[in-house]
């Protein structure tokens, strides 16, 4: 167990906190209320915040290469312009009784790698689809049930995925110059009574961090499936995690309120751990 120094970033009492992004160009870092529709972003330089009401359960908000950004929304995927102001349109509308987006990710070709979920979180209800800048989107992932954390490797040629109640980290082969992820198999399962794997993250040294889910901590695992690292965090339901900052030094981590009777006064917040190593930069969504 490493005893880190997690600080308060934003104290804050999100619902379900979710999803964590650095955007280099604008400097901020990018996170959701999922339940709450809202999309934040913190400037950690000046400690600026800004927060953004969506009109439906927002999963995930990702920057776009022109600016603006990408959402993962209860009934698909949605563009929002730049600006405070910025207008909204649909990518790709899909909505299903009973579903809604959750984690995403872009991956280094800048599509967008996103997933659902039942809200009764039904076996196999949830699915994972690539989507380009266009609107075209491509089935990856079937009868998932919550599609949660994706990533890859430092030379893209490997993908991370979490189907949070497996309690597996697997991987899979990134093939057809990234249009594909095929051969999925367990890099690492999560031990009974540790929690849940949620959102990741893949860092420079290609190493898996991992947000435990009613497991109070992040984990970091080797390319190979070793654990090496156990960051303890002052809340029980840790989300997802991600490199930020000027240096990509810092190790940030969203966290959740919902489903805690009594939750930690931090419960919510957005939680890092300074100079906890050293993180990829992330693309934007090329749409």
């Amino acid at each position: 167990m490493t005893a880190a120094a997690c600080e308060v970033a934003v104290r804050a009492r999100a619902e379900l906190g979710e999803g964590p992004t650095w955007d280099p160009a604008a400097g901020v870092l990018l996170w959701v209320d999922i339940l709450a529709s809202r999309v934040h972003s913190y400037d950690p330089a000046s400690g600026r915040r800004t927060v953004r009401t969506t009109g439906q359960h927002v999963g995930a908000a990702k920057p776009r290469t022109g600016g603006g950004l990408v959402l993962n929304l209860r009934d698909g995927v949605g563009l929002v312009d730049p600006g405070p102001q910025g207008a909204f349109r649909w990518l790709h509308r899909d909505p299903v009784p009973g579903r809604r987006g959750n984690d995403a990710a872009v991956a280094p070709d800048g599509s967008l790698w996103a997933g659902t979920m039942r809200y009764d979180e039904a076996l196999g209800g949830g699915t994972l689809t690539r989507l380009t800048g266009d609107g075209t989107a491509e089935p990856v992932l079937a009868d998932v049930t919550v599609s949660n954390g994706t990533g890859w490797s430092p030379d893209g040629r490997r993908m991370y995925y979490v189907d949070t109640p497996t309690r597996r980290i697997d991987v899979l082969d990134v093939l057809d110059g990234g249009r594909q992820a095929v051969n999925r198999r367990p890099l690492a399962q999560v031990e009974e009574g540790a929690g849940f794997p949620d959102g990741l993250t893949v860092d420079a040294d290609g190493c898996v961090w991992v947000a435990l889910w009613d497991g109070g901590a992040v984990r970091r695992y080797t390319p190979d499936g070793a654990l090496d690292r156990v960051v303890a965090l002052p809340v029980p339901r840790p989300t997802a995690c991600a490199f930020g900052g000027a240096g990509l030094t810092d190790l940030y981590v969203t966290t959740a309120r919902t489903g805690l009777g009594a939750p930690p006064p931090v419960a919510g917040s957005l939680l890092v751990v300074p100079d906890a190593g050293s993180g990829l930069p992330q693309p934007a969504f090329a749409g």
